[in-house]
C-alpha cells in the first residue's frame, strides 16, 4: 500500500498542474471576435453630408452639428466626422461657430472632438466685435456651453485685440473667456485708432497677400510672463495663480463679457 500512495501521488500533482495551466491558457487568451464583428473596431455604417439638429422646449434649434461624413463604430458607440461643424444658438445671445478637419462624438453624444486646424467664431454683440479662436484640438460639452482646450491657442478679439496662451476655456453661458499658460497679450485701448492689420494666422488669403502695417500710436503690447501679470490698459481683467489641466505653472487670464443688450 505504501508503495502504490507513493505513486499516485506524483501523477495526481502532476494531473493538477496540467489541469491549472489549461485553466490559465484559456483565461489569458482575448475574447473570441463575435460574428457580428461588433467587438472590433470596424465600421458599421457611415453618412454623407451629415446633419443633426437639437432644438429648445420651444421648438426652436439649440445647435446644428453638420459634417462632410460620419462613420459609426458600433464596439464603443462613437462616430468620427470628416470636416466637422458645430454650430450653437442662444436666445437674445450672438451664436458661436466651431468647425475643425476631424472630429469625434462620444457614445451619449454629450462630448464632440474636434481636431486640426479648429477654428471657433463667436459672432459681434453690440458692445465687442467678433471673437475667433484658433487652435489644434478642441473638447466641447454642448449641453454645459463649455470649450476647452489644453493645446497651444490664438484669440483675436475685434478689431485688434490677441491673446496667445498654452491653454483656454470658453463658458458662452457664463460670458467668459479664461486663457491659461504664458500668455501673451496685444491689446487696443478703447477708442485709440487700431493697426490696420491682423496676425498672420487670422488673415484671409487675401489679406495675407497685403504688406502689413505698422500699429498706430495708442495701441500696447505685453507679455504675462509665468507667475506674474502685468495691466495693458485702463482696466486689466482678474488674474489668478492657478495650476490648469496640463500640471504646468502658469498664469491664467480670465475675463468677463458685457451681458447682451435688451
Amino acid at each position: 500500500m505504501h508503495g502504490r500512495s507513493t505513486i499516485w501521488f506524483p501523477l495526481a500533482l502532476l494531473a493538477l498542474l496540467a489541469a491549472l495551466t489549461l485553466w490559465i491558457d484559456r483565461t489569458v487568451q482575448p475574447p473570441q471576435p463575435k460574428p457580428d464583428g461588433s467587438s472590433r473596431h470596424d465600421p458599421d455604417y457611415k453618412v454623407s453630408n451629415f446633419t443633426t439638429t437639437k432644438s429648445d422646449l420651444n421648438g426652436n434649434p439649440r445647435f446644428v452639428l453638420s459634417a462632410t461624413e460620419l462613420t459609426h463604430y458600433p464596439d464603443d458607440d462613437s462616430a468620427q466626422m470628416t470636416r466637422p461643424r458645430f454650430t450653437q444658438y442662444s436666445y437674445n445671445k450672438p451664436y458661436t461657430q466651431i468647425q475643425g478637419q476631424r472630429g469625434q462624438v462620444s457614445s451619449n453624444g454629450e462630448d464632440v472632438y474636434f481636431m486640426d486646424h479648429v477654428k471657433v467664431v463667436r459672432a459681434p454683440t453690440p458692445t465687442r466685435g467678433e471673437l475667433t479662436v484658433l487652435t489644434e484640438y478642441l473638447h466641447l460639452i454642448p449641453d454645459q456651453d463649455i470649450a476647452v482646450t489644453d493645446r497651444p491657442v490664438s484669440i483675436l478679439q475685434a478689431p485688434a485685440t490677441v491673446i496667445r496662451g498654452s491653454g483656454m476655456e470658453y463658458n458662452k453661458s457664463a460670458r467668459t473667456l479664461e486663457v491659461y499658460g504664458r500668455v501673451h497679450v496685444h491689446y487696443v485701448k478703447p477708442g485709440a485708432t487700431p493697426p490696420n492689420s491682423v496676425p498672420p494666422e487670422f488673415m484671409t488669403p487675401a489679406q495675407a497677400g497685403e504688406p502689413q502695417a505698422v500699429p498706430q500710436p495708442g495701441t500696447s503690447t505685453s507679455k504675462v510672463p509665468a507667475g506674474s501679470s502685468k495691466s495693458t490698459g485702463k482696466k486689466s481683467a482678474p488674474v489668478s495663480q492657478h495650476q490648469p489641466k496640463t500640471g504646468k505653472s502658469t498664469t491664467r487670464i480670465r475675463r468677463q463679457y458685457d451681458k447682451p443688450a435688451h
